[in-house]
């Protein structure tokens, strides 16, 4: 069966679809139509957002997130390859379970709602519930992420990092995703192949949690494979080394 030669790359929470410009040049490079879609709520310049969020930032809901994308995908040729990282890992399991990709990839994704994650996490992503704040979004600090994001970096280099990707973020997001019933996934259902990707130095979904996601599926027809890369933090897709990471999905996808 002939490869789609679409991609959907997704970005996650606490960054935009801007994480995604290298990803996106090294795929089409390979031949590749590659869609890079803000969520809604964070399109524009990480600088300015932080200076002031696009103001439908607050309404948007993982259900939000979850549905632009399928309606971006109804509108294509084909169904592509859908990539997802963080918030959007779990995005892209979604997709694969209302059949809308070809095949799906979850990077340091987050877990179901139907999967309880680890004490480690919890203590990462209370502040972005915002259930303790009077804000109206969360906007991360820079020792956050440092301790999240940035914590295989070298110092110096955490403070670029920053100003390159940090974005406010909206608390229904995070919210839906553990108290919204769309954000259960039926692990029992017939699937097209997915393939979870996990960072052993990942402060936020340890690969723990992504070995536990993945091992709940339970078709034996479906194909789900599962890829740790050791040294990697949650910043995977942006920190030295990313290339690899990319490498490592198209060949398998290749592969299928």
């Amino acid at each position: 069966m002939p490869k789609s030669k679409s991609i959907v790359l997704i970005h996650g929470n606490f960054v935009n679809n801007l994480t995604w410009k290298e990803w996106k040049s090294r795929y089409e490079q390979k031949g590749y139509t590659v869609y890079t879609p803000a969520n809604p709520g964070h399109e524009g310049n990480p600088a300015d957002l932080r200076k002031k969020a696009h103001p439908d930032l607050t309404k948007t809901g993982f259900t939000d997130v979850v549905n632009n994308i399928a309606q971006l995908i109804d509108k294509l040729p084909e169904k592509p390859l859908v990539v997802g990282h963080s918030m959007a890992g779990m995005a892209a399991l979604k997709l694969l379970e209302m059949g809308k990709a070809a095949a799906a990839v979850s990077i340091d994704g987050a877990p179901p709602k139907n999967v309880f994650p680890p004490f480690t996490t919890l203590k990462s992503v209370l502040p972005a519930f915002g259930f303790f704040s009077g804000k109206d979004y969360y906007m991360g600090s820079r020792e956050w992420y440092d301790n999240c994001f940035f914590n295989t970096l070298p110092e110096e280099e955490r403070s670029k990092a920053f100003e390159k990707i940090a974005v406010p973020e909206s608390y229904k997001v995070s919210r839906q995703l553990v108290l919204n019933s769309f954000s259960n996934i039926d692990f029992s259902k017939p699937h097209e192949p997915v393939l979870f990707i996990g960072g052993g130095r990942d402060n936020i979904f340890p690969k723990s949690l992504t070995t536990t996601i993945a091992n709940r599926y339970q078709d034996k027809n479906s194909r789900v494979d599962l890829k740790i890369f050791e040294d990697k933090s949650h910043f995977i897709c942006g920190e030295p080394g990313w290339e690899k990471v990319a490498d490592y999905i198209i060949e398998w996808y290749e592969k299928l």
